[in-house]
C-alpha cells in the first residue's frame, strides 16, 4: 500500500522483517516441540534463537537462485544459526510456516482494527449525545421525508459500528488457527502434538482438519468483514458529503486556518477527506470477491490463492486502518449548523407534516385514501403557488369543521417527532 493512505503501526506488522520474524517464531515453537518429543536433540530451539537473525536482503538474494521463500529463509537462518539448524522444519511443510504466519499477521491486524473502530464508537457516542435533540430533515430518496434529529442519525452509525466490531472480534477468532499437519495434512512426518504446542505458544487454536493449508473459507469471513466495515465507512462519509453541499450545508469537514479547497477557486471548501474516505473503501471491498474465489483450491493445495494474499493482506487491512482512523477524526472534528438544519426543515413549509394531516383526517370519518388524494392536493398546491400547508389546510371547510385550529397547529410541531429519542437511544446507547 502507498505510504499516503497507510500508518505505520500496520505497515510494521506486514513488513518484510516482521512476516519473516513470525516464520522463525514459528519454526522455534515447531523445534521445541519436538525436544519435548524426543524427535531432535534438546536446546536446537535456544541455539536458533539466540544465533539466527533476520536479513531481507539476503533471504531475496537465496530465493532469486532457488525460487522458493520458505527455502531460502531457512537456508538464511541456516547460515547465521549453524549447522544444527537443520533440525528446523522437520516433517513440516511450506503451509505450515505461511498460514500458521498469515494467520499471525491477520490477527496482529485485526486488533488494530478493533482499537480503530474503539475509538469511532467513542466519538459517535459523544456527538449523538451532543445533538441527541438537534432537529434536521430525514430524507428519502434525497427527498424531504419527516423530521428527525442528528443525534439520531449519528446513533444510527454507532449502532452499525457497534456491529462491525462484533463481526471484526468473530472473525479475529475465525482466522486465529495454526496448522503443522505435514504435506496435505496427514501428520505423517509430524507429531500432532507438535501443532499443539505451537498454537498455545503463539496464541492460537489448533486447525481441526488441514489439506496442506488452512481452510481458505476462514480467511474469506475475515476479509468480507473487512468489506462491511469498509461499506459502513463509505455510509458514514456519503453522508457528510451530502450534507455539506451547498444547497444544503448543515455540516462540513473541519477546514484549516491555510488549506486551500481549488487550485483555481479561492472560495472553495471542498470535502476531501470524505470523498477519499469512499475512494478508499471501494479498494477495501475490491478484497473480498478474490478472497472468496480463494476457498476453491485444488484438492489437498494449490498456490492459485498465494499470489492474491500477498497483495490483499497488506492491503486491506491497511487501508481500512487508515480509513477508520481518519474517519474518527473527520467526525471528530466535523463543524454542525444547528441554524441551517432548521432552515432547511422550513424549505417546503410544513410539507413534512403530511402524514399526521392526513392522519387526522381519518381520524374525522375519512377513507385513508380519501385524506390521502385531499392532502396530496394539497400539497400540489403549496408548490405550485408556494404556499404554506396549514394556511392551505386551514382554508378548506371539511377540515375546519372537523378538526380545531389548536389541533391544526399541534400537527405542524416538531415535538411528535422527538418524544421516542430518548427511547431509542436507550436501544442504541448504553
Amino acid at each position: 500500500m502507498i505510504k499516503r493512505y497507510s500508518r505505520k503501526e500496520l505497515t510494521d506488522i506486514w513488513s518484510e522483517e516482521n512476516k519473516y520474524k513470525i516464520w522463525l517464531d514459528v519454526e522455534i515453537a515447531a523445534a521445541q516441540a519436538m525436544e519435548k518429543l524426543n524427535q531432535i536433540p534438546k536446546g536446537i530451539s535456544s541455539i536458533v534463537r539466540k544465533k539466527a537473525k533476520i536479513n531481507v536482503k539476503r533471504i531475496h538474494q537465496i530465493e532469486s537462485q532457488v525460487k522458493h521463500d520458505v527455502i531460502a529463509f531457512l537456508t538464511s537462518v541456516t547460515e547465521k544459526a549453524g549447522i544444527k539448524a537443520r533440525y528446523l522444519h522437520q516433517g513440516m511443510t511450506s503451509s505450515d510456516v505461511l498460514d500458521t504466519s498469515f494467520n499471525i499477521q491477520l490477527v496482529q491486524s485485526g486488533k488494530i482494527i478493533l482499537k480503530d473502530i474503539d475509538q469511532i464508537l467513542k466519538v459517535l457516542k459523544k456527538k449523538a449525545n451532543k445533538y441527541k435533540f438537534t432537529p434536521c430533515m430525514g430524507r428519502s430518496h434525497g427527498i424531504h421525508a419527516e423530521p428527525i434529529t442528528f443525534g439520531l442519525k449519528l446513533a444510527s452509525f454507532y449502532a452499525e459500528f457497534k456491529r462491525n466490531r462484533k463481526r471484526l472480534v468473530d472473525a479475529i477468532d475465525e482466522v486465529s488457527t495454526c496448522a503443522i499437519s505435514g504435506a496435505v495434512g496427514t501428520f505423517a512426518n509430524i507429531n500432532p502434538g507438535v501443532e499443539k504446542h505451537v498454537a498455545k505458544k503463539l496464541g492460537l487454536k489448533v486447525e481441526p482438519i488441514s489439506t496442506q493449508v488452512i481452510p481458505r473459507d476462514r480467511h474469506a469471513f475475515y476479509f468480507s468483514v473487512l468489506g462491511i466495515i469498509a461499506g459502513s465507512v463509505e455510509r458514514v462519509a456519503t453522508e457528510i458529503r451530502h450534507l455539506q453541499r451547498t444547497e444544503v450545508y448543515e455540516l462540513q469537514e473541519f477546514f484549516s486556518k491555510k488549506q486551500k479547497g481549488s487550485s483555481a477557486m479561492p472560495h472553495k471548501k471542498n470535502p476531501i477527506l470524505s470523498e477519499n474516505l469512499t475512494g478508499l473503501s471501494r479498494m477495501v471491498r475490491s478484497t473480498v470477491i478474490p478472497a472468496l474465489e480463494n476457498i476453491a483450491l485444488w484438492h489437498e493445495r494449490d498456490i492459485s490463492h498465494s499470489s492474491v494474499e500477498r497483495n490483499i493482506g497488506p492491503d486491506a487491512n491497511i487501508t481500512i486502518d487508515f480509513a477508520l482512523v481518519r474517519l474518527t477524526n473527520i467526525l471528530d472534528n466535523m463543524i454542525v449548523y444547528p441554524k441551517k438544519m432548521l432552515e432547511n426543515l422550513n424549505i417546503t413549509k410544513g410539507l413534512i407534516f403530511s402524514q399526521e394531516l392526513m392522519l387526522e383526517l381519518t381520524k374525522t370519518g375519512l377513507s385513508r385514501e380519501k385524506s390521502y388524494r385531499m392532502v396530496q392536493n394539497f400539497s400540489k398546491k403549496c408548490f405550485a403557488e408556494n404556499l404554506n400547508l396549514i394556511d392551505v389546510a386551514q382554508s378548506d371547510r371539511y377540515i375546519i369543521s372537523k378538526i380545531s385550529i389548536k389541533k391544526l397547529k399541534s400537527i405542524f410541531s416538531y415535538s411528535k417527532h422527538m418524544k421516542n429519542v430518548n427511547f431509542i437511544f436507550k436501544r442504541v446507547i448504553k
